[in-house]
């Protein structure tokens, strides 16, 4: 099987995404519901998720499952761009998954006591009166639930999951799994006529315990079952309540990925014979269905595969999917070795077009394909949240929705989400950043921390990325005329010819006379320092300047955020922004600093902080030189509903005499908040992002703002690189 280059990819990622797709229709995102929005005061402190998702007929409501919680809840979507909570009802045990019927939610509840003694039922619950009405017992665990389009019947794959802490979680481990099949009698289950397909002596791979994942129901009533650990894939006639046909998933050669968690994305490795493992599955018509080869138990191939119903494969994806996504900065270094993890598939006709939907957990991003009967098409790809678990095509309102099951509450970080996408004309506003190619394979980036302009060429930036990538620190010179913008060279970062360890870059400014100055931040528990490094053009470091010992001995673990120079020759200063207060300095007061090459001399102003929100701190994220002022990023630790404070301020350098270091008497600057970023910010219609680490003018006046994505780990994955005028031209 030949697998699309990742250049054709890219390209249609890129015409998707240009002003010149006018005439297609694109997915952007309307609005984000936070799942916490349904629950009482008392438990939006616990975890909440949203995982598999379902809509009324009329596609007014959507119904999700919250396994933390024990419930489903409800989103009122009338008006989709300001959805609203819809209530919540408690189940009696975990719900695995939902699909609604007529005015009722068919929902999968697990109540087994242990992984031995696995037990659940079908729950039936009264949308207009949010009860539970009565249940079903399914003899086992249940995990997908799929109703026939005639909603004549309906699937249920009975897992009966296997203990992970078991046997280092080696199957076989009874009891085995099977499919239930109900009839459905006016659109509730008839339990009378519950049957168990028995799905023993079919896979290869531990065959006397099958572990049925997920169920999809074509047009004629056939089930697609995957069984996931056992690496095999089930077509069962459900009116006889038979397997027809059953066949193994197989493996994939995948080649150009990335294998290391060693804090850098090399694409030169490769997998053979990776076993597929579907998790999600979903028919694209009545002889296709395609799988997302998620991986569980010992593969993962990174990928999907379009698939015939006898067996055959018509498409397969290998890592050009992957590609897509580290093209757009969303990969994850420290995943598993199931990349970047395809967990889920959706499929659904929009006028003209069928198309499929493809979700990956780790990435954190839904890529839109255009069945052509052959090989899809990519359009687009979706941001969405943290970890899309559920995938909800709704045609016959344009709309497209996203249910992400991570909640970050333990480490006060951002809620579980569910997010909803319209189609309609005009290009897509996401991404806002694309890499080129080189030698056939995606420029890696992520965790951009730091933004500088050239001092020549509008419209040519640079960026640093920070230690998320600590193995392989990098210069990415970026092009933002165009749309969107694109990154298309990198510059290693060297010392003595390797790359330069034990460094977090935080800030670049361009040098007057060629190359960059660098800001690296220095970290107590990590033992890192604090840096200057003067860099040239090619990422070479030619000088590595240490702060001095005074201010060495108060610094803590949030050091230097930015960099900026002014003047040239002689006259060159570089001013670095420290983020947060080290010991010894006032309560709400940061340090600037000031070093003149030419004399080797630091001086030190203060900077006067905004006042932190309970629970939250406040600090500095890059500073630059704009005429003669300095603008700088204040902004809180805080995302999502929290985010409070995200703002660009400015200081006049007219007259300002920095303090030697060690004067007991230092300048307070006077600031001005010159734009407050969060509206920038909430207008891609998701949740606030925490990070806005870049900002430059390009001498068009032109300015620009960037966000550090974490590396995509336990973060959405979203950059936004965002033009945001020329208001700064004129100061």
């Amino acid at each position: 099987m030949r697998f699309p280059l990742a250049g054709g990819l890219l390209a249609a990622l890129l015409a998707s995404t240009s002003l010149g797709a006018e005439a297609a229709e694109m997915f952007n995102r309307v609005s984000s519901f936070e799942t916490t929005l349904n629950l009482s005061e008392a438990d939006r402190g616990s975890e909440s998720v949203a995982e598999i998702i379902s809509a009324t007929e009329d596609g007014m409501t959507l119904v999700y499952t919250d396994s933390p919680q024990k419930g489903l809840g409800f989103v009122d979507i009338a008006d989709p761009s300001a959805p609203k909570a819809g209530g919540f009802v408690k189940l009696e045990g975990e719900p695995t998954s939902v699909k609604v019927v007529g005015g009722k939610a068919l929902v999968g509840v697990v109540t087994s006591a242990s992984k031995t003694a696995p037990s659940g039922h079908l729950a039936v619950v009264d949308i207009a009166t949010k009860t539970v009405e009565s249940n079903c017992d399914l003899g086992g665990q249940p995990d997908s639930v799929a109703v026939a389009p005639d909603k004549s019947v309906m699937a249920i794959a009975i897992e009966n999951e296997r203990d992970e802490d078991l046997n280092e979680g080696k199957i076989p481990q009874l009891p085995a799994g099977s499919l239930a099949v109900l009839t459905l009698k006016d659109g509730l289950p008839d339990c009378a006529t519950l049957k168990q397909v028995d799905m023993t002596g079919l896979a290869a791979v531990a065959g006397d315990d099958p572990e049925p994942e997920f169920v999809s129901i074509n047009g004629l009533n056939e089930a697609v079952v995957t069984i996931q650990e056992n690496n095999h894939i089930a077509i069962v006639d459900l009116a006889a309540a038979k397997v027809t046909a059953h066949f193994s998933a197989g493996a994939v050669d995948l080649k150009d990925i990335d294998t290391k968690k060693d804090g850098r994305i090399d694409l030169s490795g490769a997998i053979d014979g990776a076993l597929r493992e579907p998790d999600g599955a979903v028919w694209i018509d009545d002889n296709r269905f395609a799988t997302a080869n998620e991986g569980d138990y010992e593969g993962g191939s990174r990928g999907f595969t379009i698939w015939n119903k006898n067996g055959t494969v018509a498409y397969e994806a290998g890592a050009s999917l992957e590609h897509a996504a580290i093209a757009i900065g969303h990969y994850n270094d420290k995943r598993n070795k199931k990349g970047i993890e395809i967990e889920g598939v959706e499929a659904g006709t929009y006028g003209d077009d069928r198309l499929i939907f493809v979700g990956s957990e780790r990435a954190s991003l839904v890529a839109v394909y255009k069945d052509t009967g052959g090989a899809p098409e990519l359009v687009q790809l979706l941001p969405s949240g943290i970890g899309p678990e559920g995938l909800l095509a709704l045609p016959g309102r344009n709309l497209f929705v996203t249910a992400n099951e991570t909640d970050l509450v333990e480490d006060g970080g951002v809620r579980a989400h569910v997010m909803i996408y319209a189609r309609g004309e005009g290009p897509a506003s996401y991404p806002t950043l694309v890499a080129d190619n080189t030698a056939g394979k995606p420029i890696p980036f992520g965790a951009l921390s730091g933004l500088a302009a050239d001092t020549t060429t509008a419209g040519r930036l640079y960026a640093v990325t920070d230690s998320v990538f600590a193995a392989a620190p990098r210069i990415l010179t970026i092009d933002a005329t165009r749309t969107p913008a694109a990154i298309t060279a990198e510059a290693l970062v060297i010392r003595a010819g390797a790359p330069a360890e034990k460094l977090d870059l935080e800030g670049i400014a361009t040098r007057p006379a060629g190359g960059f100055w660098l800001a690296s931040e220095g970290h107590v528990k990590n033992e890192l320092k604090n840096l200057l490094l003067k860099v040239a053009a090619d990422g070479a470091i030619e000088e590595e300047i240490e702060l001095p010992a005074d201010l060495v001995a108060g610094m803590t673990s949030n050091g230097l955020e930015g960099v900026a120079v002014v003047g040239d020759g002689d006259a060159e200063t570089v001013w670095l922004a420290v983020q947060r207060e080290w010991k010894g300095d006032p309560e709400g007061q940061v340090m600037l600093l000031a070093y003149t090459p030419a004399t080797k001399a630091w001086g030190v102003v203060r900077y006067p902080l905004e006042k932190a929100a309970d629970g939250a701190w406040v600090g500095l994220s890059e500073i630059t030189a704009v005429g003669d002022k300095l603008v700088l990023i204040e902004r809180d630790n805080q995302i999502g509903s929290k985010a409070a404070l995200k703002v660009l301020t400015e200081v006049s350098l007219a007259g300002l005499q920095p303090a030697p270091v060690g004067a007991t008497d230092i300048p307070l600057v006077e600031k001005r908040i010159v734009r407050d970023l969060i509206p920038d910010l909430a207008a891609t219609n998701g949740y606030i992002l925490d990070k806005v680490e870049g900002f430059a003018v390009d001498p068009a006046g032109e300015a620009y703002v960037v966000t550090d994505n974490d590396g995509t780990d336990d973060s959405s994955g979203e950059t936004l690189f965002l033009k945001i005028g020329r208001e700064f031209a004129a100061r």
